[in-house]
């Protein structure tokens, strides 16, 4: 169900959100937000067959329900009333080799609905990712961004994480580079942009 919301992003206020936990129930809905969010951030820098390569293997139903389902990897979900706006799922895994810690956990998809960038959304879920990631056992939350990302790596900065590094990251065929950044998460609570 798409709701017209009849304000603009910077007058909804941050309470207005709920986060919470993904189920597998949730799989329908997540696999179409997620696809559309990944499409409309990157789709004009790829080709159509390499984007529908990457959409198909990562956000497909069944992709998004075995991720539902796994008890290491963590999906909130971000609700203006009953209308997805945003997600992020962090994990348990092999971080790259430049992300140093005895114990990273990786910050895998963090993506706002266009229509509520600003509205203070992402500073909301990025809290409850750092809180998931701590309770994953992780010391360290490690993200991959892409380098032509300008918007997410300087929310990202604001938020404390330090680049370290570069990876590889496929859109089906297509290789391109990530940077990679890490925040303590020892370090006290989250700075989040204002």
């Amino acid at each position: 169900m798409n709701l017209r919301l009849d304000t603009t992003a910077e007058s909804i206020p941050t309470a207005a959100y709920t986060v919470r936990r993904g189920v597998p129930a949730d799989a329908a809905d997540l696999a179409s937000f997620a696809a559309r969010t990944f499409t409309d951030t990157y789709g004009e820098y790829n080709s159509p067959a390499n984007l529908a390569m990457h959409l198909t293997s990562t956000y497909s139903l069944a992709q998004q329900t075995r991720e539902l389902g796994d008890a290491g990897i963590v999906t909130l979900l971000a609700h203006r009333y009953a209308q997805l706006v945003a997600y992020a799922q962090v994990r348990r895994g092999p971080p790259p080799p430049c992300v140093g810690g005895a114990a990273p956990v990786e910050l895998l998809r963090f993506y706002v609905d266009k229509s509520h960038h600003g509205a203070g959304v992402a500073q909301r879920l990025f809290e409850e990712a750092r809180r998931a990631a701590a309770a994953l056992g992780g010391a360290e939350l490690w993200l991959k961004v892409w380098e032509r990302n300008p918007r997410a790596i300087a929310f990202y900065r604001k938020c404390g994480f330090v680049d370290v590094g570069v990876a590889d990251f496929f859109v089906g065929v297509d290789r391109q580079t990530d940077r990679v950044l890490v925040l303590d998460l020892r370090d006290g609570p989250a700075r989040t942009p204002s």
